[in-house]
């Protein structure tokens, strides 16, 4: 590993980020690192941006995260010195545009660091989920006493956790669930069984996972192969008592389905951080299901959690700056297989 700098000592960077968003996700002592180990240029608001492009003509690095606006051809056309792109976010999706891979400009993000309060949601979720904790809450609040069980409750001693997708946070949660004694299936045609091995995760069919598990975990990317994925069918086929779980993305679930599967199933439960509109539509009829459980899409990173990922990012640059390997660069190719 080579210490020597590859970069300029200190190479001109812009921070392109509300001063909300960079406090959030960078705090006073990150941006004040930012500035002592950088020639770091007045911070540019994205929502101001046509007026402040001139501040990107010398900009060699680029401190952003969520609120950028679309890093396009445009955008870009006003950089032209820019080599690296240091993204403080889960997803890079919305911002990161193919004239970003089209000039070859380094880009990494933080999506490991924000897979770390995922997994622990999703871990929580799960324990709670095993002791049908969401059911018994909802019935007391709708019936106004104490509930007694109508499905006993799996525990966690020798249950199955179903996850579909092994990608960051999914691996993740693995790791989590060695701590429990559970058994841990999983379904990703990418993963190879040795893999699944090491993770000590068994790989069965979609199928097999949703008829045999007692709490079901979604974390795959939403891509094109994956849009509607969980069909009703799919769902229909859970044990009594089981828990559905999704932090992924809504578009991958076919939420009319899964809303008939609730109501013809009222032991089953939807444990749902995301939605396919966010906000929901007010007559979306899972907001009206008991058996339904919605949180504003609170699993990523929130609070104090915001500010790992905006030092994965300084750590990040001071690799980059040695020519050291980079933890968490993002490929074109890698681009696609990311939520």
């Amino acid at each position: 590993m080579t210490h020597s700098l590859l970069h300029s000592t200190r190479p001109n960077s812009v921070l392109l980020l509300s001063p909300a968003a960079a406090r959030q996700l960078y705090g006073e002592r990150g941006l004040a690192e930012i500035a002592e180990l950088t020639a770091m240029a007045p911070r540019l608001d994205p929502s101001n941006l046509d007026a402040q492009l001139g501040l990107l003509a010398k900009a060699e690095v680029l401190f952003t995260g969520w609120g950028c606006p679309p890093l396009d051809a445009r955008v870009l056309a006003a950089a032209p010195r820019l080599k690296a792109i240091f993204f403080a976010g889960g997803t890079i999706r919305p911002w990161i545009t193919p004239a970003v891979w089209e000039r070859g400009i380094v880009v990494t993000g933080a999506h490991a660091a924000n897979a770390i309060p995922v997994s622990e949601y999703t871990l929580a979720a799960i324990l709670f989920s095993l002791k049908r904790g969401w059911h018994y809450i909802v019935r007391q609040q709708r019936e106004g006493v104490f509930p007694a069980p109508l499905v006993a409750s799996a525990g966690a001693y020798r249950s199955t956790i179903g996850i579909i997708s092994l990608g960051a946070i999914g691996h993740l949660l693995c790791e989590r669930l060695r701590a429990f004694d559970v058994n841990v299936i999983a379904f990703d045609p990418s993963t190879t069984v040795a893999m699944a091995a090491r993770l000590g995760v068994t790989l069965v069919s979609l199928d097999e996972l949703f008829s045999r598990s007692d709490v079901v975990s979604l974390h795959a990317p939403h891509l094109p192969q994956t849009e509607g994925l969980i069909t009703g069918a799919l769902l229909a086929r859970m044990r009594p008592g089981a828990t559905f779980i999704n932090t992924a993305r809504g578009a991958i679930v076919r939420e009319d389905e899964l809303a008939e599967v609730l109501l013809s199933r009222p032991d089953l439960t939807a444990l749902l951080d995301v939605l396919i509109h966010e906000p929901p539509d007010p007559a979306n009829p899972l907001l009206k299901l008991p058996n339904a459980i919605i949180t504003p899409h609170i699993a990523g990173a929130l609070g104090n959690e915001c500010l790992r990922l905006g030092r994965l990012m300084i750590d990040e640059f001071k690799r980059w700056q040695c020519g050291e390997p980079l933890q968490c660069q993002i490929t074109p190719e890698k681009a696609q297989l990311l939520a």
